[in-house]
Order: C-alpha cells, then structure tokens, then sequence
C-alpha cells in the first residue's frame, strides 16, 4: 500500500438495533479499562501458543512502531512496511546501513512481547537500481530489479546476518505486480525469491520465506504478473515457505468481494501447479478509493467493526493462515475506509474476534441462503458467530441459546427459539 505523506469485546448492530426489534444492553468494551486518546502502549502483547485458533490469526501493521507506538487493540503477528524498513531507506549507499528504524522496530516489539515478525525485503535503492523513476514507492528506483544482483545477495545476508534472532519471517516483495512497486520481470523477481531462499535457508533453516505479495485488486495487473511469476518460480522448485496476496476489494466493495479476491487467486495457484502451502494475506482494509472513478467508502461503526470480524472469519473459511491489516494508526488515516486507532469503531472488531475467536475451537460454518453461521466452541462451552452475507436474512437462535451480542460491545438476552433478522454485522449467540 502507498501512503499518503502526512507531517469490547461484544450488539446486534446499530443496523441490528430495529432489525432485532431489541432494546439493547452494554455487555462490556476495550475502552472500559484503556485509556481510548492513548498513541502508544506499553502493555506487552499477550501472544500465546494455544490449542485453537492461534493469535497469529490476525496480524497488523503498526504506524510508527520504529519510534515505540503499539496498537492497543490485540493481535498476534506483525509486518513490517511503511516503517521506514525497506532495503531502499536502509543501505544508504554500497554497504553503508542506517539500522535504526529496524533496530527501534525490535527493540520495542521484543519489549511489548511480540516475537511472530515479518521482514518485507524490498525495495531496491537507487543506487543499486537499473531503472529509475519518479514515481517509484517509497522513492525514486526503489520499483527497480536490482542492475547488479549480487547487490541483492549481500542486502539479504546482511539482514539475516544482523536479525536472524528476530524475524520469523522474511517476504521477498510488496505488490509486485504493480508498476509503482516493480518494474520488472516475473522472471527477475522468481530469481530474486531464489537467492534471497538460499540465503535465508543457510543462515536460519526456521525462518519462513514468503513470496511476493500481488495486489489482487487490479486483476489486468494481478492476471499479467502472478501466472508468469508463478510458473518462473516452478522453474525453481518453488522456493518459499509462504504464498501470499492482498485483498483490498474495489471502494465499494465488501467482505463478500474480499472472498471473491482469495478464491481467484486460490484457483491461479492450483492452475500453475503450485505446491499446497499456506496463504497468508499481508495487507488489506476496505473502502480505499478505485479503481478508476469510484470514491472513497468511509465505513464506521458497527459496520466498521463488524468487517473486521468477518475478515478473520472469513479468513477460516477461505483457508487463509493470516491477514496483516493495514494499519493500525496514530489517528485518523483518510486513505483508508476502516480506522483502526484507540477509540475507532475498528478497534472494537479486534476486541471482538480476540474474543470471539482466538484461542476457541472452529468448529466449522455452514451457508444457509444468505446466512453464514460459525460454530466455535472452548473449555466445555460454545457459540455461534452469524450473519447475512448481504442485506439481511432471518434467522432462529438454537433452543440452548441465552445471549446474543454484537461486535459493539452491546448484548441482548435472547430464549430459544427466538425469530431474529441477521445484518452484514455478524453476532455472536451464546449458548447454554
């Protein structure tokens, strides 16, 4: 993602309120017990290993996490992009490294409890870059294949040398197929993935090697670079760990769209023959501006929280291992439809799906017209996550059913047998 240059846990949605015909009552919120005007936080991050759905589930990125801030808001793995990190804002010149930004990154990620962390390798300084050009992401030449690939070869192995201890895992590339990101060749980025494989592989057997991230948004982009770096990569015999995408729907697009997106690529993997490993989607929101004319959405509220929950859920279901969000902010951030800041109606979504989800069995979902209903279940009790794929859809709780909540933080009391009316906002429904 380019950015802009710039010096709760539980309702059936506000939607819900009348379509649940139910007067509704606060069951608990983050900001009950945080401080919602916070920028940083100094709480460590609880990430653990658990028998269910794991933490790392959800990932984020964190602006300004190379200068001490934290989301408040919990997840279980971090990317690094938009930090000031990329090899381009790194090696200076031929050998010369200002690690600050990545140091100050680890520093205050290892002091916050956080150890699943990703490094993005690219992009290409322009000094090492064969092409350059004005419109390049973060700077001029940084979307070059390096002219000297030797140059590459060292970046990596001085990375892996410096951080072997600290990253978990290194991506090659963000949205190479995008001209602003790289210019050049599936088969230069294919050998680039190879190189940076062996490196990684000799230096730290452990650390997982994740290719490229296309930008499925763009599908003339995503259908001209990811077959061809597909089968480049075949040529290789495969060389990653990790498959990876990102799956920012079109402005008015919604989770519904964001699922389209995954099983387009999924089908583009099995077409090229690709080997079965995991997929993880690296970045994502909703409601950015285009392609073409579309306008910005701006998404809040329970919609705003109620995307969230759904991303991470979806996410199970498309067999999907981990989606990065993007971005955890110091404030509001106008290139992006979902706000994710202390206070956001966003924040409440990973309050919720911490909740709701990670940690607990997934018990699998089930699609019934345009309902989805989840079933999850942890230490001898369980629950449903449900809600219309689109408009609305009527629903009946299970005879065992007794609460019903939104991702808002707002609950109802709600018998057996009780006729309700699911919104695009999932709730959860407590059973006995």
């Amino acid at each position: 993602m380019v950015r802009n240059n710039r010096n709760s846990k539980l309702v059936v949605l506000a939607a819900g309120i009348s379509a649940l015909a139910l007067t509704l009552t606060a069951c608990g919120s983050s900001s009950d017990s945080a401080d919602a005007t916070a920028t940083t936080s100094d709480a460590p991050a609880e990430v653990e290993v658990v028998d269910g759905v794991p933490a790392t589930l959800v990932g984020m990125h964190i602006e300004g996490a190379e200068g001490g801030a934290w989301a408040a808001a919990p997840f279980g793995a971090l990317r690094m992009w938009d930090n000031g990190t990329a090899w381009s804002q790194i090696e200076l010149a031929k050998g010369e490294f200002k690690w600050g930004n990545i140091d100050g990154l680890i520093e205050n990620a290892t002091s916050k409890g956080m150890t699943d962390i990703m490094m993005v390798l690219g992009t290409t300084p322009e000094w090492a870059a064969k092409e350059i050009n004005d419109s390049d992401y973060p700077q001029p030449g940084a979307a070059s294949a390096p002219a000297n690939m030797a140059d590459w070869d060292d970046w990596v192995s001085a990375v892996v040398d410096r951080y072997s201890d600290s990253f978990t895992s290194y991506q090659i590339w963000n949205e190479a197929n995008l001209k602003n990101f790289f210019n050049g060749t599936p088969a230069e980025m294919a050998d680039m993935t190879k190189r940076a494989y062996d490196i990684i592989k000799a230096k730290n057997p452990e650390a997982l090697v994740v290719a490229p991230s296309p930008s499925t948004r763009l599908t003339g982009a995503f259908n001209k670079f990811f077959p061809a770096y597909l089968e480049e990569l075949g040529k290789l015999d495969w060389p990653v760990d990790v498959f990876a995408i990102h799956t920012y729907p079109k402005a008015d697009g919604d989770p519904v769209a964001r699922g389209a997106l995954i099983e387009a690529a999924q089908k583009v993997l099995t077409a090229s023959g690709a080997p079965e490993l995991p997929l993880w989607d690296t970045e994502l929101n909703y409601g950015l501006a285009g392609p073409g004319d579309l306008p910005k959405q701006d998404i809040e509220g329970a919609d705003a929280a109620g995307f969230v929950v759904r991303t991470y859920i979806d996410d199970l279901r498309y067999g999907i291992d981990r989606s990065y969000w993007y971005i955890w902010s110091l404030g509001a951030y106008d290139l992006l439809g979902i706000q994710a800041f202390p206070g956001s109606d966003g924040e409440q979504g990973f309050f919720a799906i911490d909740n709701w989800v990670v940690g607990a069995s997934y018990d699998g979902c089930e699609e019934s017209g345009n309902s989805v209903i989840c079933n999850f279940s942890a230490a001898g009790s369980s629950w449903i996550v449900a809600w219309a794929q689109t408009g609305e859809a009527p629903y009946t709780t299970p005879e065992n059913s007794q609460l019903v909540c939104d991702p808002l933080a707002n609950c109802q009391e709600a018998a057996g047998g009780s006729e309700i009316t699911l919104s695009e906002v999932p709730v959860r429904v407590y059973l006995q």
